[in-house]
């Protein structure tokens, strides 16, 4: 008999003899499940609440004032070249953008420029994210714009017996106050959400959502702008179906379009359109992105003033930006009652684009964004903008967000979000869309 036989029979002969006591279901649940458990006194709680220790008002300053927990880590030599060329790209991309935005909000342009001044410094201190950036962003935008219209219609009288320069100045006055309250009101409603641990709600904003929400945005945009590349006028419409009375309106007028209008906004999309293909090509030797808006806002300023297009043409131009900050002025707050719902649409809306946002950034880097703080840096943002006569900002997304595919099994989240945001509206989609997204949870889940 070899050795390999001889291990396999005492393998075979060989027992283990275990003794313990018979266990029944009842007694091994209370054995496993039985802990020790010490509850502390009221007085214990109270006294470790209300107990000052330097840990604790560390992490409460780190918890609020973020900048105070990253900035003494900065790597300055490792960072500051590309914090610098990324700041100044960001920088020169957020000028037209605040301008075309602000058009979006029924306010003049130059309110666009103030709304993507004041509320990136402040995000700077308050915010968790490395990575977004904050100010004017088109969603937000047409929502305030629908807000504004709709209390300061185009065809509001205006006491007075004024003229018709005047009095668009007058009806522009009144739509900045409105967007003002709006902002100020929704900024409140977001900042007591942070207070109150209203952060979770993130988890619901599921990414087919994000996604089918941000294409229906897009949608928006460009159907509310299709009137300036025509250069005609139409009436403005929000809420449900405004896309497509928006798009009817631009084809009944398309007879009166403006061919120097749409000459030149033809040139600039083409410069954009190419100069992307440009930048994604070249994007390994580019030491930054080549600031193709910059370039687009200077060739259509140009343009503009060495053929006097306003004069000769008749093509609307933005005019002469006002130089300087405005001094801080109260927003009226006896239009609350008329704003409510909608300031409550625009935090909700505002705060899910940029946790989105923050979250898939924060993801690829590796690090975590906090979303009770994001809800309280939005709403010093906007409530303390407000005061120099910002209108609501959120986060401003890629356009890579909106065209990544999405998977096979979340396809219905997607098509309903993208349809009830077409057609309802921006604010009602939304609501729709988490709506939808709860019951395929909950129906996966059953099944």
């Amino acid at each position: 008999m070899d050795h390999a036989e001889e291990n396999e029979i005492l393998g075979a002969t060989q027992r283990y003899c275990v003794e313990r006591p018979i266990f029944s279901h009842p007694v091994l649940q209370e054995r496993l499940h039985t802990k020790d458990k010490v509850s502390d006194s009221i007085a214990d709680k109270l006294k470790q609440a209300f107990t000052c220790t330097p840990k604790k008002i560390r992490n409460i300053i780190y918890m609020f004032l973020p900048i105070t927990k990253w900035l003494p880590a900065y790597k300055f030599k490792e960072y500051v070249l590309g914090d610098l060329v990324s700041g100044i790209s960001t920088g020169v991309l957020q000028l037209p953008q605040g301008l075309a935005f602000a058009m979006l909000a029924a306010v003049p342009p130059v309110f666009g420029l103030y709304s993507s001044f004041y509320p990136v410094i402040m995000y700077c201190f308050f915010g968790t994210s490395r990575h977004i950036s904050i100010g004017p962003f088109a969603v937000i935008s047409l929502m305030i714009g629908g807000v504004a219209v709709r209390l300061v219609p185009d065809d509001i009288v205006i006491p007075g017996g004024v003229n018709a320069t005047n009095g668009t100045e007058a009806r522009d006055a009144l739509r900045v106050k409105v967007a003002m309250s709006v902002t100020l009101l929704s900024g409140i409603i977001q900042f007591c959400l942070g207070v109150c641990r209203f952060g979770f709600v993130a988890i619901y904003l599921t990414e087919p959502l994000v996604r089918g929400f941000t294409t229906a945005a897009a949608v928006h945009v460009f159907t509310s702008m299709l009137k300036y590349l025509f250069g005609v006028k139409t009436k403005r419409y929000s809420g449900i179906f405004s896309v497509v009375y928006s798009t009817v309106a631009v084809l009944q007028n398309v007879k009166n379009l403006n061919v120097c209008s749409l000459g030149v906004g033809l040139m600039v999309f083409g410069l954009l359109l190419g100069g992307k293909e440009f930048n994604e090509r070249f994007k390994e030797k580019l030491p930054a992105p080549i600031p193709l808006e910059f370039f687009a806002v200077v060739m259509g300023t140009g343009i503009s003033a060495g053929f006097n297009l306003k004069e000769s043409y008749n093509v609307d131009v933005v005019g002469t930006l006002p130089l300087g900050l405005l001094p801080p002025a109260n927003p009226d707050t006896s239009l609350f009652h008329l704003v409510y719902v909608d300031a409550i649409a625009i935090a909700i809306v505002g705060f899910s684009v940029t946790i989105s946002m923050a979250k898939t950034l924060a993801n690829k880097h590796g690090y975590q964004v906090d979303g009770n703080q994001e809800l309280i840096a939005l709403g010093l943002c906007n409530s303390i903008g407000s005061l120099f006569q910002t209108f609501s900002i959120s986060c401003s997304l890629s356009r890579s967000l909106v065209q990544e595919g999405t998977g096979g099994k979340t396809q219905t989240i997607w098509l309903t979000t993208f349809v009830s945001s077409l057609f309802l509206g921006l604010d009602y989609g939304l609501i729709t869309a988490v709506i939808i997204a709860l019951l395929t949870v909950i129906y996966r889940t059953q099944r």
